[in-house]
Formats: C-alpha cells, sequence, structure tokens
C-alpha cells in the first residue's frame, strides 16, 4: 500500500468549500446542507452491494455464525455504535453482532488513530474473538487503506470467514477480494480529510440499513414493526405494550397482563393472543418457524 494518500477521494479539496474560513455560520450550515446530500446518492449507488452483504451476513447468521464490523477511529467507532444497538433494538444476544475497534473501549472516547496502521493487531483481533468459517467480518475504513482492517480481513479469510469491505474511496484507488465490496463514493469533504464527515454519516447510514436488514431476514420485524424489542426499560415497555395494542384488540392493561405471561416477548405474546396458545406452545411455534412470525402465519 502506498504511504502517499493525496489521491484518495476522502484526501482530496472540496472545490465548494475553499473559502470555508470566511464564512457567516448560516452559509457554513447551508454548504454542509448541500454537500450532505451527495450521502443519498452514495447509498443509492451502492445498494446491489449494500443489499449483496444484507444476504451474505443474514445467511450466516441463520447457520449460526456471528456478525463483526472491524474499524479504527470514526470507523471502529460507527462499527461500535450499531453493534451495540442490536441488543435492544432486536433482542440478540451481545455475541450476535460485535464490534472491533483499533485500541479496544478506550478508542470509543479518546483518540488512538495511530493504532490503525499495526496490521499485526488487526490479524491478533480475528484471533482473539475466534473469528471462524461460520462468521462475517466486516472492514470498515473511509479512506480505504487502514492496515488495521486489512490485517484483520486477510486474517478472517484465512479463516474462511466471509467478509464484507465498506470504504468511501473507488475500487480504483483501492482494490480487495472480498465476498461483498460496498463504496460509498460521497465525495471529498468540506473540511479536506475529514472523514468524520460525509464519508461518516454515510457509514452510518449503510451499517443501518445492513444491521436491519439483516434482523429483517432473520424474522425480528414483523410488517415494520419491532416485535423483538428487548423490554429493558419503561420507554421500551411501552413501546412492546403499543405494539400489542396496535396489533390486538387488548387493552393497555389486557396487553401489560400479557406480555408479563409472555416473559416480555411481544412475538410470543401476539401468537398467544392469535392463536390461543401457551407461552410454550408459542415459542415452540416460533422455533419451528426460524423465529419467524411471517412464516408462522403463511403456514398455517
Amino acid at each position: 500500500m502506498t504511504s502517499s494518500r493525496g489521491h484518495l477521494l476522502t484526501e482530496q479539496n472540496n472545490p465548494n468549500s475553499i473559502n470555508l474560513d470566511q464564512l457567516s455560520s448560516l452559509e457554513i450550515v447551508e454548504l454542509f446542507n448541500q454537500e450532505d446530500a451527495q450521502t443519498l446518492t452514495a447509498i443509492n449507488q451502492a445498494r446491489h452491494d449494500i443489499a449483496q452483504a444484507i444476504d451474505i451476513a443474514s445467511e450466516a447468521l441463520k447457520q449460526g455464525g456471528r456478525l463483526f464490523y472491524v474499524g479504527a477511529g470514526t470507523s471502529g467507532r460507527l462499527g461500535v455504535l450499531d453493534a451495540a444497538e442490536c441488543p435492544p433494538t432486536f433482542c440478540t444476544s451481545p455475541e450476535l453482532v460485535q464490534a472491533i475497534i483499533a485500541g479496544g473501549e478506550r478508542a470509543l472516547v479518546q483518540s488512538s488513530e495511530g493504532l490503525e496502521d499495526r496490521a499485526e493487531d488487526g490479524e491478533s483481533a480475528i484471533a482473539q474473538y475466534g473469528i471462524n468459517a461460520q462468521d462475517v467480518v466486516v472492514g470498515i475504513t473511509a479512506g480505504g487503506t487502514t492496515p488495521y482492517v486489512h490485517g484483520a480481513l486477510s486474517a478472517a479469510q484465512q479463516q474462511g470467514a466471509k467478509t464484507i469491505f465498506l470504504a468511501c474511496v473507488s475500487q480504483q484507488q483501492v482494490s480487495i477480494s472480498v465476498d461483498a465490496d460496498i463504496r460509498l463514493l460521497v465525495g471529498a469533504e468540506v473540511l479536506a480529510g475529514s472523514t468524520r464527515l460525509k464519508a461518516g454519516t454515510a457509514t452510518k447510514m449503510a451499517l443501518n440499513i445492513l444491521s436491519t436488514g439483516v434482523m429483517v431476514k432473520l424474522g425480528k420485524v414483523y410488517g415494520n414493526r419491532m416485535v423483538d424489542v428487548a423490554v429493558t426499560n419503561q420507554k421500551l415497555r411501552d413501546r412492546a405494550l403499543r405494539i400489542l395494542q396496535e396489533l390486538t384488540p387488548l387493552s393497555q392493561e389486557e396487553a401489560s397482563i400479557l406480555l408479563e405471561k409472555s416473559g416480555n416477548r411481544v412475538k410470543t405474546a401476539l401468537l398467544m393472543q392469535w392463536e390461543g396458545l401457551t407461552r410454550e406452545q408459542a415459542e415452540n411455534q416460533l422455533l419451528n418457524h426460524g423465529q419467524s412470525l411471517s412464516l408462522h402465519l403463511s403456514s398455517s
């Protein structure tokens, strides 16, 4: 990999912000708003590759695999954020979707970007997490060249894991052999080289779509409702009760009683109500249909 990165799209100067330091506050906001519109275009252009990544990851997880995000700096933090939000949103175990960031937990709150240059650390992380042929590893690097990420992807491939690459530079600038190659071409940043801006925004959007799409495929969504929500606080309990009330004729009090009987599992509660099942019977029905309400209902 070349030591000079000036040719990369993420490092180039943006002609639209050449006088950034002379703009009023309102003009700065307006400029960012105009530039951020490119993130939507980038996602649209990468839609087939993102869809392929959803299929790869969901199939692996159905077979008992795990999904890992690997990155450094902003890219790593975005991976941690997405992974951390899966358990409360989809009631997944913390092991199902995990994030590996150069520098570990300390790097979440303190800059440790120097550690991204150590490919061997990325390789070691793959061994540390016991990543194997059942798993999927998503390497996230805005500029595409982060040695830590490349080291991790190479080690993951040696273990037989599926690999996905997510970068904001073209394949012509940085090439790699992976199972799915997502390129989010948002163009040069308003602040030259600051990839926490458009590149970070587009990356967050792509990860949102990827993880949510995977969970839809795993049967954790019914219609557009979060039926596998983890009822761990008052806000989430309120959401669970609203879902039950929207999909059944139950009052709030009746929905609350049913939720308790179901062990705070919305999908289980719905089947108990719709089909007059006990909690155990409902759980068995879901188990027999891959935890999918839709599959169960379509086979009934």
